[in-house]
């Protein structure tokens, strides 16, 4: 499947406005991730293309560091991108950039989803999933279990193992009720929590986040050997 194809969403399914979180400084990769070539276009052209591509996305509003505003808005442009309809400077952390995105989608849209502008494989099935999801529950992100043994450790000491039978691991989009996102991130906001992830927001008001499957090859590019992963799963998706 190409990342680059585009589908028609039916009559009946639900859809989101999507804001992409492309607005870090990329100190683990060395440097910046989000126009890094990946088979000849930037990573977050890639990211973008998935979410153009997906009958679920709306709208799409991207988040960025000030420096890249401009570049990212021609690049939407070169690629005639009909659904981004914004693109605007973020914040100094995850929660400023994710509330900054929010407060720039459609007043009208029902759902509101966040998605890492470094996870260019995200597939329409996990879209429709996740999207069909928070449409029942109000809160939805995608899961895949965690393989490895997990340790708590305190001190460098091993405290306890949990069960890795209920460990997973969250990727994005995370999708949620729109006004239960603003509520949740104006609060993350207000208490300086400092959250990883959208669907923290929501939990620390008390509110359940329903996981659905999600797809090994939506990872998340944070390093340089995930470039190297990347280019073999842009392989199958361009088969």
């Amino acid at each position: 499947m190409s990342l680059f194809g585009r589908k028609r969403k039916g009559p009946q399914a639900p859809g989101c406005a999507m804001v992409v979180v492309a607005a870090g400084s990329s100190q683990r990769m060395g440097q910046d991730k989000m126009f890094l070539e990946l088979d000849g276009r930037p990573v977050l052209a890639h990211t973008l293309a998935a979410l153009e591509a997906s009958d679920r996305v709306e709208e799409i509003v991207v988040v960025t560091r000030e420096d890249l505003v401009g570049p990212v808005a021609a690049l939407a442009r070169e690629m005639a991108l009909t659904k981004v309809t914004k693109v605007v400077r973020g914040g100094a952390t995850r929660v400023e950039s994710a509330q900054l995105g929010v407060g720039e989608v459609s007043p009208q849209a029902k759902l509101i989803g966040i998605h890492d502008g470094a996870r260019p494989f995200v597939s329409s099935q996990v879209m429709e999933r996740v999207v069909d999801k928070a449409a029942q529950t109000g809160a939805a992100a995608p899961a895949i279990p965690v393989q490895d043994t997990i340790k708590v450790a305190v001190n460098g000491v091993v405290d306890h193992t949990p069960d890795r039978s209920t460990l997973f691991a969250v990727q994005t989009p995370q999708i949620f009720d729109a006004d239960l996102i603003r509520g949740a991130l104006e609060k993350a906001l207000q208490d300086n929590a400092p959250l990883t992830d959208d669907c923290s927001a929501v939990e620390r008001l008390g509110m359940p986040v329903s996981l659905v499957e999600g797809d090994r090859n939506n990872i998340k590019l944070t390093t340089p050997a995930d470039l190297a992963v990347a280019r073999v799963i842009l392989e199958g998706w361009n088969q």
